[in-house]
């Protein structure tokens, strides 16, 4: 009889949790619909885990344990890596590693802060697998080619950049930014500028 009973006021909560579920899930739906998606909207605190579960979930378990192959990165690399970031990187990412662009932060979820601790406390196999690989639903490409030896030195040397950007000196900051491309507003002026200075 008290088995009986713990079997049923077991299927009772369940049923109660489940309701719950059914209706919180029913009522978040409707909120959708009437307001619609936008990625406008910064995402949940539900759905940045999911988000971060996912990425976790999609990376091979040997993933984290890589270790970057050109620690301590020379001078010379780090100076290539910054050019590389300003080209391919800044657009999203800015060119201290803020995310605060106009397209960086009109994602959905914005490109993060590279910066922060979400970021910084990644292995840098993990960093290295994102860049190598994307991360599906996201903005970020993947940037990798299986067997392209330049890319994966190029994708490793964007690691320890990332890993510099919390203390990126302003000479560091100065570098990045002189390697931005411009804009076709700037440009024109540039154009004109030379069609001004060689004369008629």
């Amino acid at each position: 009889m008290s088995l009986r009973r713990d079997v049923v006021g077991g299927l009772a909560v369940v049923g109660a949790l489940t309701l719950i579920l059914a209706v919180g899930g029913g009522l978040y739906g409707l909120n959708l619909l009437n307001r619609g998606f936008s990625a406008l909207e910064a995402p949940s605190a539900l759905e940045a885990r999911v988000a971060r579960a996912a990425r976790a979930f999609s990376m091979p378990s040997g993933a984290r344990e890589q270790k970057n192959p050109l620690e301590p990165l020379p001078p010379k690399l780090l100076s290539e890596a910054r050019a590389h970031w300003a080209d391919h990187c800044a657009v999203c990412h800015a060119a201290d590693g803020s995310g605060q662009t106009p397209i960086g932060q009109g994602l959905y979820p914005p490109a993060p802060d590279m910066r922060a601790a979400a970021t910084q406390s990644l292995s840098d196999g993990e960093l290295y697998w994102v860049i190598q690989n994307g991360i599906r639903l996201t903005g970020m490409p993947a940037w990798g080619q299986l067997h392209d030896g330049t890319r994966n030195r190029d994708s490793w040397a964007l690691v320890s950049l990332i890993r510099t950007l919390p203390g990126l000196s302003p000479e560091a900051l100065d570098e990045i930014k002189a390697g931005l491309p411009l804009s076709q507003h700037a440009l024109q002026e540039q154009r004109a500028e030379d069609a001004f200075l060689e004369g008629p």
